[in-house]
């Protein structure tokens, strides 16, 4: 890896929204609909945060239908013990990550066959 890709790991991780959102999809997969609902901002600045997130290949995108998908890219983790207990730490403690695991918020998406 290097270090422009290094730095830009750490300029998306340097946000609280961007931080909030990766300790969620350390849990499982959520949809742009659910991430604009839990944190209330709209939907071109959730896109704007996951764009940063995927520009430092933290996170994989899925597109079903008009709707994508976020997950973590777990391979990029698999580097380092600390971000992990990081994360696992936001979701322990952090109030707008607890509320949203403690109480998902329904997806409008409908299921795709």
């Amino acid at each position: 890896m290097t270090a422009e890709e290094i730095g830009a790991q750490f300029k998306a991780l340097g946000d609280v929204t961007r931080l909030r959102i990766l300790a969620l999809l350390s849990q499982r997969e959520y949809c742009n609909c659910e991430l604009v609902d839990i944190f209330g901002i709209s939907q071109p600045a959730i896109s704007r945060h996951m764009a940063r997130l995927k520009e430092a290949r933290l996170i994989f995108e899925t597109r079903r239908g008009q709707w994508i998908y976020y997950r973590l890219n777990a391979a990029m983790f698999a580097l380092g013990q600390a971000l992990e207990d990081l994360l696992k730490t936001l979701c322990e403690t952090d109030s707008l990550v607890r509320q949203a695991l403690l109480h998902p918020p329904t997806c409008s998406v409908p299921e795709l066959s």
